[in-house]
């Protein structure tokens, strides 16, 4: 099964110089915890409501800090003409609960999910979240 036969498709994009307020309210209104950001039509981060709490007002920051100030930069993604198998296998190794999906031509396109991966492969994605659930990793916030 590819990971275009899965993804969520209706995403919402934040900016690097969006607000972490505006970044939250969007987070509310899609009821989601993470948001790509985008820049001249490219991906250049996420941003997780953990890191709003933790990079953002964990460390004294206020509402109206900058997503580009807190977000997560060195973001790990997929293709959507990738095997979900070998994807989820990559999530557990890094850690990852939410990959952006994007086309050979690096649009964003969906993103990917543990949610969506257990609709469409259980098998996987259990294997995926038991590695995902250990302690540690290179996107852990200690």
């Amino acid at each position: 099964m590819k990971v275009s036969e899965c993804m969520s498709t209706d995403v919402q994009l934040a900016t690097p110089s969006d607000t972490i307020r505006d970044a939250a309210g969007k987070m509310r209104q899609i009821d989601a915890g993470v948001l790509p950001v985008g820049e001249n039509d490219r991906l250049v981060g996420m941003i997780t409501d953990r890191d709003i709490a933790l990079r953002g007002i964990g460390q004294g920051k206020g509402p109206d800090t900058r997503v580009g100030d807190v977000m997560s930069k060195d973001v790990r993604f997929c293709y959507e003409d990738e095997d979900i198998e070998a994807v989820s296998r990559q999530m557990g190794e890094f850690k990852i609960r939410r990959l952006p999906v994007l086309s050979r031509q690096k649009r964003m396109v969906g993103i990917l999910s543990l949610g969506d991966i257990s609709h469409a492969d259980g098998a996987s994605s259990g294997k995926a979240l038991r590695d995902i659930s250990r302690p540690g990793g290179a996107h852990s916030q200690v």
